[in-house]
């Protein structure tokens, strides 16, 4: 099963100096047929202008990944850390029984940044966190492995979820597989570009949910996605 899910859709909000395109249900934006796709809570598709961001804020119990599209993203947080990442890049904090950071565009550029939200499979963890500077031909026309939850060394970032999370990019005209066994899903975000995926086209920022279906993507235009496959519930 598969279901397309465009950028126009989605929860949008718009201040002074953010600009953010919500997948699920989030502050402002409520849809209680919405809330989350298995264990993922949360996927914001964020522009934020330069010399802003997010203050130091609370979390807890919840596993985060940021990946950077566009700029440069500044992290801080009360474990000490203070870290600079820029395209391409990725970030993973596990808030665990609490952390405060804060997330700031200090360069001259938007910044576009996703951040996607997992539910942890107990509550309590350490607080932790760690980030990678990841090369771009790593994820030509393959599947370059991001985070897993069940140990597989091939995945340089550790999550306290049933979750496999990929990036790509698939080069115009090619095209890439991805398997969804039984029992399992899996949530496509077209971050850059135009893909067909099984007859399905989407464009820039859309969305595809996918349910226990193999699909194959062709890139009409040179594609960025990531995917994010987890357990069916």
């Amino acid at each position: 099963m598969l279901r397309h899910i465009k950028r126009d859709s989605m929860g949008h909000s718009n201040s002074h100096w953010l600009d953010s395109f919500h997948h699920f249900s989030f502050a402002d934006y409520y849809n209680p047929n919405n809330i989350q796709f298995g264990v993922l809570r949360v996927v914001n598709d964020d522009l934020v202008g330069a010399g802003t961001g997010f203050n130091k804020h609370f979390h807890e119990n919840m596993e985060i990944i940021s990946y950077v599209v566009e700029g440069e993203l500044t992290h801080t947080d009360n474990m000490g850390n203070r870290r600079k990442l820029t395209r391409g890049q990725v970030q993973y904090m596990s808030a665990g029984t609490g952390v405060k950071h804060g997330e700031h565009n200090y360069g001259h550029e938007v910044l576009r940044f996703l951040q996607i939200w997992i539910l942890p499979n107990k509550e309590g963890y350490t607080p932790n966190y760690g980030d990678l500077h990841l090369k771009w031909e790593d994820r030509v026309n393959r599947w370059m492995p991001i985070a897993s939850g069940d140990g597989d060394k091939k995945f340089p970032i550790q999550v306290h979820a049933d979750v496999h999370i990929y990036s790509s990019l698939i080069l115009r005209d090619d095209t890439l597989d991805f398997k969804v066994n039984p029992g399992r899903q899996a949530y496509l975000i077209a971050v850059e570009g135009e893909m067909d995926v099984n007859g399905i086209v989407l464009g820039e920022r859309d969305a595809l949910e996918i349910v226990e279906e193999d699909i194959s993507i062709y890139a009409g235009n040179t594609s960025h996605l990531l995917i994010i496959e987890m357990e069916k519930p």
